[in-house]
């Protein structure tokens, strides 16, 4: 496995359009931390970005020598909001900056079955890059339940279409995150996020579900009993044989320093799962 940093982890908290910190020290952060990747989304650049700045920080990464996992090209994905869809019908745009950053995976956001017919349409553009789509296990959508996942990439029926394995979300949903769960979405499963949400009635914050409603929830550090069993999850993920990214999907902005958190994480990690050198 090779461990990748989101970009989200810089983000104003419970904002998506706003970087606290730039590019060039959040990429020095990364690399000095043994991050492999940065996760891209558009608080740093997106489909909102000229060629020039696109070129400049593929360049900058270059140096750096990480990758790019993952793009999340848009607001309104990880938004979740009502135009998340969108980026299945301007995937051309997405796939552009996936290739000028070297990435091979862009995500996407599906929350009505007319999403279905797009993403295969999208799905097959894309093929023709040799990029790949992806959705993340996420509250409000049409990946909200295991039972669900599995049958919408079915229903979308396209090899370069997958899914993002979160098991905070999969847990705010009633559903199972574990060893069983890990082994049925492995082989759909082309990339992991990870974040620690504590569930609990007298959270500071609230997250909408279709299948539970409201759930309040704190977000506590990896390791944190409290919310993901993490070691849970890598033995499911060492028993399916993934050998994908990892990626820190914690939102470390909101309550721990950026440069505390982004070497926190990294050494957390390595200390309950197996990754590349």
């Amino acid at each position: 496995m090779q461990l990748s940093l989101s970009t989200r982890v810089a983000e104003a908290p419970k904002r998506k359009d706003v970087a606290l910190m730039r590019l060039p020290e959040l990429a020095g952060l990364a690399s000095d931390a043994g991050y492999r990747a940065l996760c891209m989304r558009a608080s740093q650049l997106g489909v909102q970005s000229g060629d020039a700045e696109l070129k400049a920080a593929s360049k900058l990464l270059d140096s750096l020598k990480l990758k790019v996992s993952m793009v999340t090209g848009n607001i309104d994905v990880p938004a979740n909001n009502e135009r998340a869809g969108m980026a299945l019908r301007e995937i051309e745009r997405h796939c552009n900056v996936a290739e000028a950053l070297g990435a091979s995976l862009i995500r996407i956001g599906m929350k009505a079955h007319t999403d279905i017919p797009w993403a295969r349409w999208a799905c097959d553009l894309a093929a023709e890059r040799g990029i790949r789509l992806a959705h993340q296990c996420h509250t409000c959508t049409l990946f909200e339940t295991v039972e669900m996942t599995l049958q919408v990439v079915k229903e979308v029926g396209r090899p370069n279409f997958g899914i993002i394995y979160e098991p905070s979300n999969l847990m705010t949903c009633g559903q199972d995150y574990g060893i069983e769960t890990i082994g049925a979405l492995a082989p759909l499963m082309f990339n992991v996020y990870l974040q620690n949400m504590w569930n609990h009635p007298d959270g500071m914050s609230t997250i909408e579900t279709w299948i539970n409603g409201p759930v309040k929830f704190d977000l506590v550090p990896f390791g944190d009993p409290r919310g993901v069993d993490f070691r849970l999850v890598f033995d499911g993920l060492s028993e399916a044989g993934y050998a994908g990214y990892v990626t820190v999907h914690h939102n470390v902005a909101d309550g721990l320093d950026i440069r505390t958190g982004v070497r926190q994480f990294a050494d957390y990690l390595r200390s309950v799962g197996q990754f590349d050198p």
